[in-house]
């Protein structure tokens, strides 16, 4: 797949601003509390939410070259950088973590990176914690046969991405006094707290264990617009264990919410944020009379 021209990712006509949905919950009610949904799962069918926001200022920033990307066996992102290439004619490559993936056969989410078209290229987890060092990372472009490529990080989340990301603030302005979603990179974060109005905060809930992101958010800010931007938190208490891990406790959650008010809702980002505003509002975290927004950055897969 090749392109004359860079693509404009405009000409895929995406859903913007995406819709704001109010949902009548009794768990929010009950506090005084509205709640409602920004609805970036309606952006695009194919590139989702959070996806087509880090996503298509690097598109454009590619300018038709081939693009590498990073990420784990069920990267949301890697899928979302793979149908981009298919729809807009663009070479991609997904430098994917865990060597022994090679040689197995490739889970639902990497085979639809490789029927889109995405070449992948697996390397040994020792390698992919070190991709961000130059030496590292040229190694592996060399290995992958893609050193003219234009990279891409894990999560997409790089200054473009961040910047890209300002929109989602910039449409809730005015709408909710909380804007809430769950974090994988923080490049969503960092992006939606520069956008927002004063009063507004922006709550992140982050999907991995560790409590890194306070400080990736902070760097992520600093180099899309040179300081700190907007007022941010992050609540690190609903991971559930760490990236990709859910339980029966959250699957119950999920399917809960899914009858109440008929959304569908993706596992391993969407339903931490969902949890997590509802034990806040249970814990009474938030003032009478305050309107929560939650951003539904993807949908269930497949």
């Amino acid at each position: 797949m090749t392109s004359s021209a860079a693509p404009d990712p405009a000409a895929l006509s995406p859903r913007l601003p995406s819709p704001v949905q109010e949902l009548a919950d009794d768990r929010f009610a009950r506090r005084g509390l509205r709640l409602l949904l920004k609805r970036d799962d309606l952006i695009h069918p194919e590139l989702i939410g959070n996806k087509w926001r880090k996503l298509a200022p690097n598109l454009r920033a590619a300018a038709g070259r081939t693009i590498i990307t990073f990420g784990g066996a069920y990267s949301n992102h890697l899928r979302a950088t793979a149908a981009a290439g298919r729809l807009l004619g663009l070479r991609t490559v997904g430098v994917v973590r865990g060597e022994e993936l090679a040689d197995r056969p490739l889970n639902p989410s990497l085979a639809r990176c490789a029927a889109d078209g995405m070449r992948l290229h697996f390397v040994d987890r020792s390698t992919y914690r070190s991709k961000t060092d130059p030496r590292t990372l040229a190694g592996i472009l060399r290995a992958a046969g893609a050193e003219d490529a234009y990279v891409v990080p894990e999560g997409g989340s790089n200054t473009e991405a961040v910047r890209g990301c300002q929109a989602l603030g910039e449409e809730l302005r005015g709408h909710a006094d909380v804007v809430a979603l769950a974090c994988g990179t923080g490049g969503t974060l960092a992006g939606l707290a520069a956008g927002l109005a004063p009063g507004q905060r922006a709550l992140g809930i982050p999907v991995l264990r560790g409590g890194f992101l306070t400080t990736d958010v902070q760097a992520l800010q600093e180099r899309a617009f040179g300081a700190r931007r907007g007022t941010w938190s992050l609540d690190d208490r609903f991971h559930f264990g760490g990236y990709a891990r859910t339980g029966p406790e959250l699957d119950a959650f999920a399917e809960d919410f899914e009858q109440r008010h008929g959304v569908p809702v993706e596992r391993l980002y969407v339903a931490k944020a969902l949890y997590g505003l509802v034990t806040l509002a249970d814990e009474g975290a938030f003032p009478h009379g305050t309107t929560v927004a939650a951003v539904v950055t993807g949908r269930p897969f497949p």
